[in-house]
């Protein structure tokens, strides 16, 4: 089936209700107890349409309510009375979790319908798989690999399919379905309705859209116009931060926005897991979410950051593909996305529906030009901010603690704590018993972030400039607050380097665990391959030194001196 001619849909011009789209009355009533009151730009483009039984190519972001609009129009088409085993929809999605969303968007969407509607992925026990297609079935949604299963199998028949979505094309593609959702295709009947939502159209897709839909319509969607042509309501910042410093700096960011719910993407599983302990470790509800672990933990990570009884997800990309949290309030990007498609697949989960969203990306500072390139291919512009500062910390600390004293004073049901306030207030001014119970609050929520991080300039290329202005070679020296040692400081030798993992976070770190020195009193370092160097108040060199000779940094002995140059 090849594509000739194809046109363009204005999603702006559509202006109706759904009651105007011609729905089911038992379509409507679902609509309307699930709160639905206007259908989005995508939803009024695609349904009129699909419901002409055109083919359709929607390039729409995540987010923009394009499950709906080849939802309703499926259930649209379901017939009357008795209807067959075989399914006559075939939505392919690219994982477990899209395809159990899907699934259960489309059961609420049909539920007046008897539609029966049956998820099939891996992960999943087969028996039950089996089960529920024996006992016939109106929609199928499920994941390449596990439907071209079933045909193998036997077990799924696409004979009386008349509808086949294939949702997030392009990920698919991404995740190396390309030969599996041919073949479905060669297997499915030529006479039959073809949609296909992705959020890029990438030349794979194309070419796949030219082999096997018919004459499409294309509706090109931006999220700037998934809010009825408002502008996004997804607020996109980034930090130029040191590679060294990015747990503090996530941490102390993560501490003033006090989002309700968040995903931090990492690139590795390694990495995933290191900062979901560092999370946990500096007081947040953290859970890892990654391709190492087995469908029913992933089901549970998700379940607890939908129930609130988790606050971050540390996931990889692979991972949180098609994951769908509707209180989703920020997403950060711990590492700069390695392609702008990839960046707007992640941003794309927040701000859904209307609703406000924050994107953050951690940028090193030779990562300028990927941020130039994310700004040019979404059309918006990432705006760069200074990191919060520890005194911004503590003001967002005491700002969230009168909120919550707020609250609790509207919400009442005090009563049973006058006894201990009474007495008080007997011997003191209430207005100072008010300040200890906010101080007692204040103190309650978490110490202060108290670790200096330098303030970063992006810039093109890993050198630094000597007196005179010119390049000089880095060395293979990583610099924390990038001088040599000032007056009043000693250069200590660290026979430990960047060959044994050592970060400048894991010298300061083992400083301040071990002398009577805190973190913000240890001055530049230097991390070459096989050694490190530290400036440290002069007064206090040998206490250190003793310090970390009797202790391991990264679980090593490691030799300490002052250096050559500073030995007495």
């Amino acid at each position: 089936m090849v594509a000739n001619a194809t046109e363009q849909l204005n999603p702006a011009e559509q202006t109706a209700g759904f009651a105007e789209l011609g729905l089911r009355p038992e379509l409507l009533r679902a609509l309307s107890e699930l709160g639905y009151e206007e259908p989005t730009p995508i939803q009024l483009a695609a349904i009129p349409t699909v419901l002409q039984g055109r083919d359709l190519v929607g390039q729409a972001a995540t987010g923009t309510g394009k499950t709906a609009a080849f939802a309703l129009p499926v259930l649209q088409r379901l017939p009357d009375g008795e209807r067959g085993k075989a399914p006559s929809a075939l939505v392919l999605v690219p994982t477990r979790e899209l395809a159990a969303q899907v699934c259960e968007a489309m059961y609420r969407y049909g539920h007046h319908l008897g539609a029966r509607v049956v998820p099939i992925y891996g992960g999943q026990p087969m028996g039950r798989q089996l089960r529920a297609l024996g006992q016939g079935v109106d929609v199928v949604v499920a994941t390449p690999g596990r439907a071209l299963d079933h045909l193998g199998r036997g077990t799924l028949s696409l004979a009386e399919l008349r509808t086949v979505v294939l949702d997030e094309a392009d990920e698919m593609l991404d995740m190396g379905f390309a030969e599996d959702i041919e073949a479905i295709l060669q297997e499915s009947p030529e006479q039959r309705q073809t949609m296909l939502f992705s959020a890029t159209i990438p030349p794979r897709i194309a070419g796949m859209v030219r082999r096997h839909l018919r004459e499409p319509a294309r509706i090109e969607l931006g999220r700037e116009s998934s809010t009825r042509g408002e502008a996004s309501l997804i607020r996109q910042s980034a930090y130029v931060v040191p590679r060294g410093h990015k747990p503090a700096a996530l941490g102390r960011v993560l501490d003033v926005e006090a989002p309700t719910a968040a995903v931090v993407f990492c690139r590795t599983r390694e990495e995933v897991d290191r900062l979901t302990e560092t999370l946990n470790g500096r007081g947040y509800r953290a859970e890892a979410l990654h391709g190492g672990m087995d469908q029913p933990q992933r089901d549970r990570v998700v379940a607890r950051l939908r129930g609130g009884t988790a606050d971050l997800v540390v996931a990889t990309d692979v991972a949180a593909r098609g994951l769908d949290i509707e209180q989703l309030t920020h997403v950060v990007n711990y590492d700069v996305p390695s392609a702008p498609d990839v960046y707007v697949h992640r941003i794309g989960r927040v701000g859904r529906a209307g609703r406000e969203g924050s994107a953050i990306t951690l940028a090193e500072p030779r990562e300028h030009r990927m941020l130039k390139t994310i700004e040019r291919v979404t059309g918006q512009r990432l705006v760069v901010e200074k990191l919060p500062t520890v005194a911004d910390l503590r003001a967002r600390r005491l700002e969230l603690t009168r909120a919550a004293l707020r609250e609790t004073l509207l919400a009442g049901d005090l009563d049973r704590y006058r006894g201990a306030v009474e007495p008080l207030a007997e011997e003191f001014d209430l207005l100072e018993v008010a300040l200890a119970a906010v101080k007692l609050a204040h103190e309650a929520s978490g110490a202060t972030d108290e670790e200096e991080i330098p303030e970063v300039e992006l810039r093109s290329r890993d050198t630094r400039q000597d007196g005179r202005g010119r390049r000089a070679p880095s060395g293979g020296r990583e610099q924390r607050r990038g001088k040599s040692a000032a007056e009043g400081m000693t250069r200590l030798f660290v026979g430990l380097g960047r060959t044994a993992g050592v970060r400048p976070q894991d010298l300061v770190g083992a400083i301040a665990g071990e002398s009577r020195l805190r973190g913000r009193d240890v001055g530049a370092i230097e991390i070459a391959d096989r050694f490190s160097l530290v400036d440290v108040p002069a007064g206090a060199a040998d206490d250190v030194i003793a310090a970390l000779r009797g202790s391991s940094i990264k679980g090593r002995k490691a030799t300490v001196r002052r250096e050559r140059q500073h030995a007495r």
